[in-house]
């Protein structure tokens, strides 16, 4: 795995304030089942890719690993661990087959709303950025073919950091690009794991229940902010006023 030596940080700037106080300034943003509704065609190639490694995976199994690091997923899905050959085949095959089976379907991909939702979020002065499983380049094509890649900045995948979903380095290097605080910051993305992340990393999380994870799941995450559409997840960030530094380092213990 290639690991980016590099964090390219940008310093972080004084607080930008309106007249309701101090404001979200940047929103990281998953991929697949935020951005982009890949979960079908997704879901049908790890299908494939592990029917070819002699596994039956069931639809509902794949779309339980999307959203998982690659090794994480194909492990599971095969049952092996994730150093093992067929697994590592299986991640190979799969690379060589997204553009076919996915990438083709260019900008029917976003869900709705999302082209709009990001335009206006920038106009309304907010910093964007992906965090994503995906490896760089997959993520980068993938935003290319949609038509968004432009309304982005940073694009952070699996193979820009050494842990991956839900520890927190993905996110708070995304936030370092920008030259955000984390605390000033959300992440928007579809699962739990993306929720526990933000959590952890000090960012507002905002959950979509349009993607794989369930409205219960993500709901029982603190302070999660539930949207039910792209239209949501604007008026969500835009309106979001972030708790200061103090707040979220918690109550100071007892001794």
């Amino acid at each position: 795995m290639r690991v980016s030596t590099e964090l390219r940080e940008r310093p972080v700037r004084g607080v930008r304030r309106t007249a309701g106080g101090e404001t979200i300034r940047a929103a990281v943003f998953d991929l697949d089942g935020t951005l982009a509704n890949t979960l079908p065609a997704i879901s049908k190639l790890l299908v494939k890719v592990a029917s070819e490694q002699g596994c039956a995976v069931t639809a509902r199994q794949a779309a339980a690993a999307i959203g998982k690091p690659p090794s994480a997923a194909f492990g599971r899905l095969l049952g092996r661990p994730e150093d093992d050959g067929r697994v590592q085949a299986a991640i190979g095959r799969y690379r060589e087959l997204f553009s076919y089976e996915v990438l083709c379907q260019g900008p029917q991909l976003l869900f709705p709303g999302v082209t709009a939702g990001l335009s206006a979020l920038r106009a309304h002065g907010v910093e964007l950025a992906v965090a994503t499983s995906k490896s760089t380049r997959s993520a980068e094509a993938l935003l290319d073919v949609m038509g968004i890649r432009d309304l982005v900045g940073p694009v952070i995948g699996q193979d820009m950091v050494r842990r991956g979903k839900p520890h927190p380095e993905m996110v708070l290097r995304a936030a370092g690009r920008l030259g955000v605080a984390a605390w000033e910051s959300a992440y928007v993305g579809d699962t739990v794991g993306d929720m526990r992340m933000a959590v952890t990393a000090r960012m507002e999380p905002v959950a979509v229940t349009y993607g794989v994870g369930k409205f219960g799941e993500l709901a029982g995450v603190a302070g999660t902010r539930m949207c039910s559409s792209f239209k949501d997840v604007v008026s969500v960030i835009a309106a979001a006023r972030p708790r200061s530094a103090a707040a979220m380092a918690g109550p100071p213990r007892r001794r």
